[in-house]
């Protein structure tokens, strides 16, 4: 029997030939680095389920942004948690809320980076919905006021981009409407168009401190077993004026991200989130994986999957290494 001709192992015979065929190329561009801020100074908290990663007050929120820039990371988005939470989650469109302060705060201080306002309730609602409630139930129509006033004021307090997280339907076009009203048009979205009911967002539950104190999310993020509906909320989105759109989670959802790379010529984002982070951390610490290894692993995984943009709490440890 004759040899083969080809011998793909040629190609993979040291580390310069693979470096020189490489299909999938990170770079710390591709990053946006996720921040947690709080009321207070001095405020560097914590999360114990999500090691390395803090709720900072705004002035250490500001130099965590200041080393991101630095070492090439592009993009900061903020969530905040507010010192008092209400029915309504006043707090998120407050002219001088945390985040709002926070976004003043570091585009002073790093003018050249990216500040991505996350514009959600859920942190803000004493009840840790992503909307108003009546009665058992999240009220869409109710709900979208208050997100686009949100995006507004974060827009007017100098964010580059907005990014509605909520899931309710129609909020893109309200936030569009609003933010053209304002004369903001230039102040692009970057919608989580596929976000899912997910089990891996427990760590952030604890860092945001917006786990629901009833139910849970299922009634409006995504379920877990559809892609197609997926695909739909992407197209809505897009045609309600969305720049760039979101499938958050990443690695549980590699196939949707690659399904919307392959329709749309659009920026699509992915959030490589606090579970998958999580996970990857206690792994580690337990000896069972090689931590730099995976975590580069995974991140390529993303982007290989179709991801442009990748938020990910990784962004600093990857940064360095690339």
């Amino acid at each position: 029997m004759a040899f083969p001709i080809q011998r793909p192992r040629r190609l993979r015979r040291n580390d310069t030939i693979r470096r020189m065929v490489r299909e999938t190329l990170l770079s710390p561009d591709d990053f946006i680095y996720p921040l947690f801020v709080v009321e207070g100074r001095g405020v560097r908290k914590p999360i114990a389920s999500m090691p390395g990663v803090f709720n900072l007050s705004i002035e250490l929120a500001a130099e965590e942004a200041r080393q991101a820039k630095s070492l090439g990371v592009p993009a900061v988005i903020l969530f905040g948690i507010p010192q008092k939470k209400d029915e309504r989650g006043s707090g998120a469109y407050d002219r001088d809320g945390v985040v709002q302060k926070a976004i003043r705060e570091i585009k002073s201080a790093v003018p050249e980076l990216a500040v991505i306002a996350d514009v959600c309730l859920c942190e803000y609602t004493d009840h840790g919905h992503c909307g108003v409630i009546r009665g058992q139930e999240v009220s869409n129509d109710e709900t979208l006021p208050l997100l686009a006033r949100m995006a507004v004021t974060c827009a007017e307090a100098g964010a580059d981009m907005v990014a509605p997280s909520d899931m309710m339907d129609g909020r893109v076009a309200a936030v569009r409407k609003a933010l053209d009203e304002a004369k903001l048009e230039q102040v692009p979205i970057l919608s989580y168009a596929a976000k899912y009911a997910s089990g891996f967002y427990g760590p952030f539950r604890e860092a945001a401190q917006s786990a629901p104190q009833f139910g849970d999310r299922r009634g409006y993020q995504m379920d877990p077993a559809n892609a197609r509906e997926a695909l739909k909320e992407i197209a809505l989105d897009l045609e309600e004026g969305a720049d760039l759109v979101m499938v958050k989670p990443a690695l549980a959802y590699l196939d949707v991200i690659s399904k919307a790379k392959e329709r749309w010529d659009v920026p699509i984002a992915a959030y490589n989130v606090s579970g998958e982070f999580a996970m990857v951390k206690a792994a580690a610490a337990a000896g069972w994986i090689d931590y730099t290894r995976v975590m580069m692993e995974i991140l390529t995984s993303i982007k290989r999957a179709g991801a442009d943009l990748i938020l990910t709490y990784h962004a600093l440890d990857a940064a360095k290494l690339l």
